[in-house]
């Protein structure tokens, strides 16, 4: 069973997706919060697998949420949920460890695929922002960039995890065995300087924005 909590300050929105949790037979809803105040707590407490985190709570933010937990409980997985598609936001939910980011209109399917995907040690974005990242990317090239720094192998890897695909389905994409992939990211990390997927298509993007 996968471990689920919630953190949105919309009551209705936070109801709705516990009936989702407990209708689902492999995921387990654990608890549910309107903002991230008492976060450290929640987590030592309730220790979830995976955490559906708004971006836009009162007093203690999404933002503030995923940076707290990347730093003090890395092996819990965020995926953001917001109604906004904001590249800035998206990107800084990324560097402070988010492993997926969903718009708050994504259907049941996709919600449940992005808890399963990340849990699975993939990363998962909605299609519209899968795009956004992507378009981004294409339409600002730079002979000197990070992602030059990688093999043509290595940018596949790379722009399929942003694309929200799991390990295991990237390297059935890409005709390779699941340990390849594996060596793949390695070497990206290490030529990144980052410890995570989502570290690293934010290094990129960062270093794109600033030419």
């Amino acid at each position: 069973m996968i471990r689920v909590a919630i953190y949105d300050d919309n009551k209705h929105r936070r109801e709705s997706l516990k009936v989702l949790l407990e209708l689902s037979d492999d995921l387990m809803y654990l608890d549910s919060y309107e903002n991230c105040i008492h976060l450290i707590e929640n987590t030592k407490n309730k220790p979830p697998d995976i955490i559906l985190m708004d971006i836009e709570m009162p007093e203690a933010d999404g933002i503030y949420g995923v940076k707290t937990l990347h730093e003090l409980f890395p092996d819990v997985k965020v995926i953001m949920q917001t109604v906004y598609e904001d590249a800035d936001k998206i990107f800084l939910c990324l560097q402070y460890g988010a492993k997926g980011y969903i718009l708050k209109n994504a259907p049941i399917t996709e919600i449940i695929q992005s808890i399963k995907t990340v849990y699975e040690g993939g990363a998962f974005m909605t299609p519209l922002v899968a795009l956004k990242v992507m378009n981004f990317f294409k339409n600002k090239p730079r002979e000197d960039d990070l992602v030059n720094q990688l093999t043509p192998k290595e940018q596949e890897v790379l722009f399929l995890l942003a694309d929200g695909l799991s390990y295991k389905l990237i390297a059935d994409r890409l005709s390779i065995a699941s340990g390849t992939v594996n060596n793949h990211l390695k070497k990206i990390y290490e030529k990144l300087q980052v410890h995570s997927a989502g570290e690293a298509i934010s290094k990129v993007y960062k270093h794109q924005w600033r030419s």
